[in-house]
């Protein structure tokens, strides 16, 4: 933070907030939604400070106090993506795979490219400049086997100010040799960087095997050890995103009863634990994983372009298995949450459980937040948290202002950013109290 940072900044115009789960109904749960059409934030050091409605805000305020005026605008915490590959940057939109083949193909061939560090800083850049402009202050984010792409994404996040998790690929066989580590060799990777990096301003180290079939039962193992005596830190890989990947981990791992199995066997199923798509799950299956308190990570505009299934929400509800909402890119389409909201809800329709604007917005602020265990830092507009805050413009696009215009209450306002919403709905974002995007009129 440079010395000519103000002291305190007051940010004015509407707010919404959400103080606990609104549930799936089209009104939301009694209590569960903070919303101020005169709001007004107070910022300092990177805190907020105080939140509530402008008037009473402004009785005591300092009569030089920098007041940003948002009146025509909507002010949300900062949205949370849970899963997303950062160096798959480049390979989105690439036509025309499933899982397996789009790993062989296009995944593995465009991660051997961040042996080069200097390739690594430049994707580390242009993914956090993109998703700053689509609203994400906060990512659960896979690196490569490579370390130093690790470091350029942590160095990068840093000197932005960003709450940021991230990972090293531990992957020790069925992949090209450029990408493959080992099991000690890896691991060894892996504490260096938690050493240099974990809980280092606001950033948080979370392990990252990449999934089952290129780990060893070794590599597994280790890593479960790792977690085992670091129970701060997090994991991240992947479980029942394709049938074709579903049938082969059975066949290398055949002494376990099914894919959940094989990481319950290693301790790798934890409360900081996230899953990434679990599209075919049995009901027991999410019943195990909502009884150690992981999350699976939702990712619908993954699931439909590379045409891995239909995710059932309503099914890990029933379990109590705790659900967030993720981009996936580059198998996901859209970095911008509002993107994956829209496909979310399109999911939702086929599977007769669409998806209200209060749970999706819910879901890419305090639900994702609670998903990984960041709450008691980001996903609420509160005194004390962190200021990461996207403000959204509801007339960003022609169509928004027309339906915008149309819109008879604040739920309407929301559904059409969520259907009708990309980049340009995002007006600014702050990050740690600092405006770190500004849309271009």
């Amino acid at each position: 933070m440079s010395d000519s940072r103000p002291a305190m900044r007051l940010l004015r115009g509407p707010l919404l907030s959400f103080h606990h789960d609104p549930g799936d109904s089209d009104a939301p749960a009694e209590g569960s939604v903070f919303h101020d059409e005169d709001g007004a934030i107070l910022i300092e050091g990177g805190l907020i400070r105080r939140v509530g409605h402008y008037a009473a805000l402004a009785e005591d305020l300092p009569a030089n106090i920098e007041t940003v005026d948002y009146r025509d605008k909507l002010m949300m915490p900062g949205f949370i993506d849970t899963h997303v590959h950062y160096v798959q940057l480049d390979i989105m939109a690439c036509w025309g795979r499933q899982l397996l083949d789009w790993l062989n193909h296009y995944t593995f061939p465009e991660e051997c490219r961040f042996a080069r560090q200097a390739h690594a800083d430049v994707i580390a850049e242009a993914f956090l400049d993109e998703s700053l402009r689509v609203g994400t202050t906060t990512a659960q984010v896979f690196c490569t086997s490579h370390p130093g792409s690790v470091d350029a994404f942590f160095t990068a996040a840093r000197r932005r100010g960003l709450r940021m998790l991230a990972g090293k690929v531990l992957m020790d066989r069925h992949a090209p040799p450029e990408l493959l580590d080992s099991p000690l060799g890896g691991i060894a990777d892996s504490e260096r960087l938690i050493a240099d990096w974990h809980g280092r301003d606001r950033l948080g180290y979370t392990l990252t095997p990449r999934f089952a079939p290129t780990s060893t039962r070794e590599q597994l193992d280790a890593t479960g050890a790792v977690l085992r005596h670091a129970p701060d830190l997090h994991l991240q890989t992947h479980l029942s995103e394709n049938q074709g990947e579903i049938d082969w981990v059975a066949e290398l791992f055949p002494e376990s009863r099914d894919y959940l199995d094989v990481y319950e066997r290693h301790g790798l199923v934890g409360p900081r634990s996230t899953f990434a798509h679990g599209i075919h799950l049995t009901q027991p299956m999410r019943q195990r994983l909502a009884d150690a308190g992981a999350n699976v990570a939702f990712c619908p505009t993954s699931n439909l372009f590379l045409g891995s299934g239909l995710f059932d929400r309503q099914a890990c509800r029933q379990a109590g298995l705790t659900v967030s909402l993720a981009s996936d890119v580059g198998g996901g389409t859209d970095l911008s949450p509002l993107g994956s909201l829209k496909a979310a809800y399109q999911v939702g329709q086929l599977l007769g459980q669409p998806l209200t604007a209060w749970q999706g917005f819910y879901q890419l602020t305090l639900g994702n937040a609670r998903a990984l265990r960041l709450d008691e830092h980001i996903g609420q507009l509160r005194p004390g948290g962190e200021a990461d805050i996207v403000v959204l413009d509801p007339d960003a696009s022609p169509l928004l202002k027309r339906q915008n215009a149309r819109c008879r209450n604040l739920a309407e306002r929301l559904f059409a950013l969520m259907m009708l919403g990309d980049d340009r709905a995002v007006h600014a974002t702050w990050a740690n109290g600092e405006r770190v995007h500004q849309r271009s009129e």
